[in-house]
């Protein structure tokens, strides 16, 4: 797996999601319960991650969306 994009805007995560889904992309999010140790203020960033192969194809659709991908 490999890091196609890291904010701390829940909304910019869901919406990277459902653009991914919608291509039959699997991804998956981490870092969604590290807020229990920063207290819940949201200044740890969350990563979505999807496989090696799909990332080029990953990264044009948040690009066609108004997203940039972060990483690579």
């Amino acid at each position: 797996m490999e890091e196609l994009l890291r904010t701390n805007d829940p909304t910019e995560i869901a919406f990277a999601q459902a653009l991914l889904r919608g291509e039959e992309i699997d991804c998956f999010v981490m870092d969604v319960h590290m807020s229990a140790l920063e207290g819940s203020i949201g200044i740890l960033p969350r990563r979505v991650l999807v496989a090696r192969q799909d990332r080029f194809r990953a990264a044009a659709i948040l690009r066609d969306n108004g997203i940039e991908p972060s990483g690579r």
